[in-house]
């Protein structure tokens, strides 16, 4: 459990710490969602540059989901992290799920692309976050 205060003062001062990697990873994602429908409208017309780009968007809108409730529960209560994760994700997959098969049952030809597209979205996404993790917020002042 966690005890009110053991955060140190560098933490309590910046309130804005849980949220500060957000703009980086979004226009790491912006610029995928470019590539992706770029790369999709060349191999595969428009359904695939639609599939491919809305991919990397269900990936960011549901990373960017996460993190602003996370960072919220975090900001309120730390012992909400959990609860509130774990709740998030059941509902995301699940919304996930049923939009993945009505997609597939409705034969649409972005498909894959689509899957494609949340893939990429997911390894950018991560890439991008280990290397601001790793590069920029461990050489941040106080760390």
């Amino acid at each position: 459990m966690a005890e009110p205060g053991v955060r140190g003062s560098a933490t309590a001062d910046d309130r804005g710490w849980r949220l500060r990697h957000l703009p980086v990873l979004l226009v790491a994602s912006a610029a995928l969602g470019a590539v992706a429908a770029l790369v999709g409208a060349v191999t595969g017309g428009g359904a695939a540059a639609a599939g491919a780009a809305a991919g990397v968007a269900v990936t960011v809108l549901s990373y960017t989901l996460s993190t602003v409730v996370l960072a919220w529960a975090d900001a309120i209560n730390p012992q909400l992290v959990l609860p509130l994760g774990l709740g998030l994700y059941a509902v995301k997959f699940t919304v996930l799920g049923v939009v993945m098969v009505a997609v597939a049952s409705a034969g649409w030809d972005g498909l894959v692309p689509l899957c494609v597209g949340i893939v990429a979205g997911v390894v950018v996404w991560t890439g991008v976050h280990i290397w601001w993790l790793t590069r920029v917020f461990s050489r941040r002042p106080g760390s």
